[in-house]
């Protein structure tokens, strides 16, 4: 598999060309965010007959669904003028200020909301 290097923002821009138009833009949003659950949802399903029916994992249908589910998100931060990069890295800081030495049980359970 050949596989090239991709930005977040890249791949972002290239969602547009299999988005469709709505004329408007809450309507899009919504389409998003329900399919956004959607393929959550097949990504949970099969993850749930991975670890519970005995099914084997395979990575490249697991990709495929996260894929899908990525396109989603990809839509609504496009829509909304948010680039993906911007998500990741606000995402990262956020955690860094929540767990500034790595996951613990004790912070989890005490945090106080961002």
């Amino acid at each position: 598999m050949n596989m090239e290097k991709m930005s977040a923002n890249e791949y972002q821009y290239l969602t547009r060309r299999t988005a469709g138009v709505h004329k408007d833009p809450a309507i899009g949003l919504v389409n998003w965010s329900m399919g956004l659950a959607g393929e959550v949802g097949e990504v949970v399903d099969y993850l749930k007959k991975v670890v519970f029916h005995g099914h084997p994992l395979d990575k490249e249908k697991l990709t495929k669904e996260l894929g899908d589910a990525l396109w989603y998100l990809a839509r609504i931060a496009d829509d909304c003028k948010i680039p993906l990069d911007v998500v990741m890295y606000e995402n990262i800081e956020k955690l860094r200020k929540r767990y500034p030495e790595g996951f613990s049980t004790e912070r989890s359970v005490n945090r106080v909301e961002d």
